[in-house]
């Protein structure tokens, strides 16, 4: 196939990698990673795929090494990137929830507001982004590159620390204190400008993109099929939850109805035995792949 019918698309490697991997096969791409290359392969001839740190991404894509890729909206601030933002995608190495980068210091510090860092040491992988903040608020602080284990190296190190986390646990491990959350990041699929502009591309984008929030939002949902009789179906209805109206049919021989609906998994383990105290029969979870809206 031409190279200019190729989608070059960049997957972040390192911690993001393997819910990455597992959101692109829930939408239907079998993407298979090779020891030793950061060229996998995909089943898709009209995507070429290509293994990336999260920290460069943007660069990448703003220069059109690839057309898009994925990565925080942290890394796009820290590099300054122009890119195109194609959509969010809520979801992270552990859970849905965002990223944090946070101010922290040592439980025992005098330090307990941002203007306390005023002349201090902060050890941070976003250098310009704390920089940015700091000026911000009028305040010089030395702001150093950290290369990893950035919350081991206060206060011995440094007076502060501005760190990524999702649940607190290691900053809370580490005796740390947040005193201020500098930026929440999600992951995003971004897009070069050029590659943007092109309409194959483009449609290509949009589709892959559709695909990826769709898995996304299936991560926690089920569906729920059941059979209820006339005599329960409204007993039966009052029990589901409200957000979403379920899929009514008949069943053969005006015996009742059929109810098909989607749910927050987290729920079903108290929903299941109200539904058969309800009245609904036969009732059927099953996993889903995507949930496109």
């Amino acid at each position: 196939m031409n190279r200019e019918m190729k989608l070059r698309f960049g997957i972040p490697i390192g911690s993001l990698q393997k819910a990455t991997l597992e959101m692109m096969a829930r939408a239907g791409f079998n993407v298979v990673v090779h020891p030793r290359s950061y060229y996998p392969t995909v089943d898709d001839e009209e995507l070429e795929v290509r293994l990336i740190r999260p920290q460069d991404m943007s660069r990448f894509v703003e220069k059109g090494v690839v057309d898009a890729g994925l990565t925080g909206n942290d890394w796009v601030a820290e590099n300054g990137s122009d890119v195109h933002v194609v959509t969010e995608l809520h979801y992270s190495k552990e859970t849905l929830k965002p990223v944090r980068w946070v101010l922290a210091v040592p439980e025992d510090s005098p330090i307990r507001e941002v203007k306390d860092l005023a002349n201090k040491r902060i050890a941070t992988e976003l250098v310009n982004v704390c920089r940015n903040f700091l000026s911000s608020h009028g305040i010089h602080a030395e702001v150093e590159f950290s290369h990893g284990a950035t919350e081991s190296k206060a206060p011995d190190l440094v007076d502060a620390i501005m760190d990524c986390t999702e649940t607190g646990s290691s900053l809370r491990a580490n005796r740390m204190r947040i005193i201020e959350t500098v930026l929440v990041s999600r992951t995003q699929m971004i897009a070069n400008r050029s590659a943007w502009a092109n309409p194959w591309k483009r449609r290509k984008m949009e589709s892959l993109a559709t695909l990826l929030c769709g898995a996304v939002n299936a991560r926690f949902m089920v569906g729920l099929k059941m059979n209820v009789s006339k005599e329960n179906f409204q007993r039966v209805i009052a029990v589901l939850p409200a957000m979403k109206r379920p899929t009514v049919s008949p069943l053969a021989d005006e015996a009742g109805y059929a109810l098909e609906t989607i749910v927050d998994e987290s729920i079903v383990r108290s929903l299941l035995p109200e539904l058969q105290r309800a009245g609904a029969e036969g009732i059927v979870e099953y996993p889903l792949n995507k949930v496109i809206p």
